[in-house]
């Protein structure tokens, strides 16, 4: 009885310093988690997404960025998922523990140090952190901490797994332990082709123990099956007791290695021997380094936990220095295959241009080292100059599924693309990059709408049979938003060329003084020749308004405003309302701003951790061109920040009354502060 006692004091100590994190602006804490309606929360770095799990000690997927391959769904390429390294078993006293077996599990997710912590009881017998991390200094490695406290006298048994998804082949499993007078480093390694068996993969992973060499416990390895093998020690602890360790899991694929078996290896020996408390800061610097540029909003907690969930996924899913683009579902899974779309270049790149120009660079490298294909697909289609496809992967051509009619006519993403290289040059001035990567590309895109317009006579250079921003209207002529951004990015060529001292193509500027902007005979802006009113997916028209800044009266802006929005369907995507939000914002209706900023992330939320669907009561979260739409309602709304010819400047806004202050920091390349009371 008395041990009894002892065992269910300590319980109540471990779960009184259990941390409420409820009024906390840097933390989503997930309680009372149902298994059965669970939607996933990502830790990534840019290079590898881990994928939540409402079992303890796992993880749903782990994601690898920039590598696709065929697993025959839709005919197209998919972003690989790789092994699931980052998993572990946990047998308490011989028994394997499950769901079924554990009390008190929460999960918390840190946003300021991007790391996962998960917690539970195992009844009477242990209590069970983990803590799990895509380590931002090390981009194709992860790491967990394990603590196991006793409650009494019991042993433990961690096990560290890799397991291969189905559609991998040709596993190999392998385990080696590399012996040095002052440590040992036991490795658990996996290998395997891509479904086509194009691509290598490999992960590996290692303990990294807190014991002197040679009291370290006594690594046991045991090989199941092809798909699963595990590195496992006992340990036994008594009452009261606290148990601590570590693992580090690298993944790497032949298309980032030529040797990716054994480069897993060498990145996992690396940061076992780093040790935990160097990858910790190193991490946690990184992410401080990130977090410089940040919004804050004083006076609702929630709307601040929103915006910081917006910005960390963002951040989470891209990375300064690579060639790496984002999709709409980010590392958060297979959500439209991983695929590239103008999700990127109009939703999630703007805020990152802003406050991480050197990530937003990556995305536009992406683009310029695919313009190769993008001339060979506008030579396909009997055009000059680039045309981007609609979805892009690995090698920039054309990855639409063919049932879907956006591939061959959603040409706007050309344009898509030449607005953002022009936005990077505003806000950096880097004239060498304009020379180097922006002008190349922009000369092409100004090249491809120059030959895509039908001269039909003065003012009606026409851009017939084409998909719009409002995808359910297809094969239509004169289509708003494409129209606008075809003018847009001809002009913005134009201005390119005469920063470098060139002579632009005179034809550029004289096609996009022809090209026109349908309207109503009641002056409202016409989405398209043959639009008759009917419900849109998203905003088309209200996009020439902001970021296009064809439409400049504020009566015209708000003529549009007013016709569109009662037309927007409920079952469309979030960013349609975001861009609502932004525009009444600008025109001083900031409560109704507000409303429609709500209404742009808050009904998409799905439990338990509140993470974006791409609509209302959806379920394929998380949509990352969401949380881009969100934010720039926030930024260029609500904050009235500008990307001008003189940089990056700020028009004077009001806050709705549930604000106290929104403060915006880290902002450009000088990394200034604007604040709006």
């Amino acid at each position: 009885m008395k041990q009894l006692l002892t065992t269910m004091a300590l319980g109540l100590a471990l779960v009184l310093q259990a941390q409420d994190f409820s009024q906390s602006p840097w933390h989503i804490q997930a309680t009372n988690i149902d298994p059965n309606n669970y939607f996933g929360i990502t830790v990534a770095n840019g290079m590898i997404g881990l994928v939540s799990s409402p079992n303890p000690m796992r993880v749903q997927d782990v994601v690898l960025n920039g590598v696709y391959d065929y697993y025959q769904r839709g005919r197209v390429s998919n972003i690989l998922k790789t092994f699931n390294h980052v998993n572990m078993n946990l047998d308490v006293d011989g028994r394997r523990i499950g769901r079924g077996d554990i009390q008190n599990y929460a999960q918390t997710l840190d946003m300021q140090r991007a790391a996962l912590t998960t917690t539970f009881d195992v009844g009477y017998k242990i209590s069970v952190k983990h803590e799990l991390m895509s380590l931002r200094h090390l981009p194709y490695t992860a790491m967990s901490i394990i603590e196991i406290t006793a409650k009494q006298d019991v042993t433990i048994t961690p096990m560290s797994v890799i397991e291969a998804p189905d559609h991998l082949q040709d596993v190999r499993s392998f385990y080696s332990e590399i012996d040095r007078p002052h440590v040992l480093i036991p490795l658990l390694t996996s290998v395997a082709k891509s479904p086509s068996g194009r691509l290598t993969v490999a992960a590996s992973t290692s303990f990294i123990f807190e014991e002197p060499h040679g009291s370290e416990p006594k690594i046991i390895h045991e090989d199941w099956d092809y798909n699963m093998h595990l590195a496992k020690f006992y340990k036994t602890l008594k009452a009261g007791e606290t148990y601590r360790f570590s693992v580090v899991g690298s993944t790497v694929a032949s298309s980032q290695y030529n040797d990716p078996h054994n480069e897993a290896e060498r990145l996992t020996i690396f940061a076992m021997l780093e040790g935990r408390e160097r990858l910790l800061q190193r991490h946690e610097a990184a992410w401080a380094e990130l977090w410089k540029s940040d919004i804050i909003v004083e006076g609702d907690l929630e709307a601040q936990r929103a915006i910081r969930s917006g910005l960390y996924h963002l951040y989470a899913f891209a990375r300064a220095g690579t060639a790496y683009s984002l999709s709409p579902m980010g590392l958060s899974g297979l959500g439209y295959n991983g695929h590239i779309f103008w999700d990127t270049e109009l939703w999630m790149y703007p805020p990152l241009l802003v406050l991480q120009p050197d990530i937003a660079k990556s995305l536009l490298e992406y683009r310029f080292e695919r313009l190769e294909a993008a001339r060979q697909n506008a030579f396909s289609h009997g055009y000059a100059g680039a045309m981007f496809p609609w979805e892009s992967s690995a090698d920039g051509s054309e990855d639409t599924p063919v049932w879907a009619l956006t591939g061959p006519f959603q040409h706007h993403i050309t344009g898509c693309v030449g607005w953002a290289f022009w936005q990077y040059y505003l806000v950096t001035k880097d004239k060498e990059w304009l020379r180097t990567r922006g002008y190349p590309v922009l000369k092409e895109v100004a090249d491809f709408w120059a030959s895509r317009v039908e001269r039909k006579g003065p003012g009606r250079y026409e851009i017939n049979n084409v998909i719009g921003a409002n995808e359910w209207e297809e094969n239509i002529d004169n289509n708003a938003f494409t129209n606008g951004m075809a003018i847009t990015v001809l002009r913005y060529a134009t201005q390119a060329a005469r920063e470098l001292g060139l002579t632009p193509n005179p034809d550029w500027n004289h096609v996009a003084d022809n090209i026109p902007i349908l309207q109503f005979p009641d002056g409202t802006t016409k989405e398209n020749a043959t639009y008759d009113g009917v419900i849109i997916k998203q905003a088309d028209v209200n996009l020439l308004a902001f970021p296009l800044k064809i439409i400049t009266d504020p009566k015209q802006i708000l003529k549009d405003l007013q016709y569109y929005e009662p037309r927007m369907a409920p079952d469309g995507p979030a960013m349609g309302n975001s861009v609502l939000a932004l525009l009444y914002a600008r025109l001083g209706n900031v409560e109704k701003a507000h409303e429609l900023f709500i209404k742009s992330y808050k009904p998409n939320e799905v439990p338990p951790f509140g993470v974006l669907a791409e609509t209302a009561g959806g379920t394929n979260p998380y949509f990352a061109t969401g949380a881009g739409g969100m934010l720039q309602a926030v930024m260029f709304g609500l904050g009235g920040l500008e990307i001008t010819e003189q940089g990056i400047t700020q028009l004077k806004t009001k806050l709705p009354r549930q604000w106290r202050s929104l403060t915006i920091t880290g902002v450009g390349k000088e990394r200034k502060t604007h604040t709006v009371k």
